[in-house]
């Protein structure tokens, strides 16, 4: 294990964010991990995964740990299902190509998610009408305080939308070293319903779908809607959908017959966020270096060298833009640091 100084983070997020590490540690092992948090110099960390979820404002004072475990195991399988151990550090979409190939279930519509499997939980990560807490067993963290490693099981998590114990009353005790799936090996349960995926595997003449006819659509759509961070600056999605009341969600359609909404329940809608601010006029805007992609409002863009602070300060604009014109409050999904 070595400590590396004054590294910048372009690279390892995928805004693109040309911040500073003042000090950068490579985490391949657990044992490396322990003798890490073990440093009297370093009191405090920042624990950094894929980058893929966060927007550096700022350079980081604090040492930084990069968590770059790799493995794939399998736990126990039977005729119709597999448990599978992945490191942390392995790549989410790396992981989900996996299943695909050993004819593994449940992941298929998580394709092309940025980031990776060790930050997956904290975000409950989701796409496609599918959530990772839907094959999720458990995950092995390090108590960052006392150094134990202890097993979180899927009601542990207290998993919600795009939420976790992880980012409330844990955030920041612990560090996630791998995470348990449990997947299908037959009788895959299939979800097309959500989405333009059965529009695009129509489109392809699949009337009879397999895993990776859905993995093979939804990454079709990802591409064509949302941008690769390797060519522009993006973290995906920048803001949570907002689900509203039925009372607020009737209001808003006296105005806008045709909004689209995904029923929550009986009392809850939940309205793309994407929709509100392309009716506000920011899809496809640029204001210098940040913007707003052209062919997804949802997603805030760095063309070529914006900072934080300005990324940051273009999301302010826009939930306020929606927060008058519609009167819903949107939610970053990143988290600002």
């Amino acid at each position: 294990m070595s400590i590396q100084h004054n590294v910048s983070l372009k690279k390892f997020n995928t805004f693109g964010i040309d911040a500073t590490a003042k000090n950068f540690i490579s985490i391949t092992n657990i044992s490396e991990l322990l003798v890490a948090l073990q440093l009297e110099e370093f009191p405090e960390y920042f624990v950094l995964g894929g980058g893929s979820n966060m927007l550096l404002t700022k350079d980081i004072e604090t040492p930084i740990l990069h968590i770059n475990t790799k493995g794939k195991r399998i736990v126990i399988q039977t005729e119709e299902e597999v448990l599978v151990e992945i490191q942390a550090g392995e790549n989410w979409h790396e992981f989900v190509l996996w299943c695909i190939e050993n004819d593994f279930g449940g992941v298929e519509n998580l394709s092309l998610i940025p980031g990776n499997v060790g930050t997956s939980p904290i975000q409950n990560i989701g796409a496609y009408g599918v959530e990772l807490k839907d094959t999720f067993v458990s995950c092995s963290v390090i108590d960052i305080e006392t150094l134990e490693q202890k097993i979180f099981q899927l009601e542990d998590c207290k998993f919600g939308y795009r939420n976790s114990i992880f980012k409330n009353e844990a955030k920041g005790k612990y560090i996630i070293t791998s995470v348990v799936f449990r997947l299908t090996r037959k009788n895959h349960k299939l979800n097309t319903s959500y989405g333009a995926i059965q529009q695009e595997l129509e489109s392809n003449h699949i009337t009879n779908p397999t895993i990776k006819n859905v993995s093979d659509a939804v990454i079709a759509i990802r591409e064509r809607k949302l941008p690769n961070p390797k060519e522009i600056g993006n973290s995906g999605s920048f803001f949570k959908n907002p689900v509203i009341s039925k009372a607020d969600f009737d209001m808003l359609q006296e105005n806008h017959k045709n909004v689209p909404h995904y029923v929550v329940s009986d009392t809850e809608i939940k309205v793309p966020a994407g929709w509100l601010i392309e009716q506000c006029g920011f899809k496809g805007k640029r204001f210098g270096d940040a913007g707003v992609h052209k062919n997804q409002a949802l997603v805030l863009v760095n063309h070529d060298n914006a900072t934080g602070a300005e990324i940051l300060a273009l999301a302010k604009k826009i939930q306020a833009t929606v927060l008058e014109k519609f009167n819903i409050a949107i939610e970053a999904e990143v988290n600002v640091i």
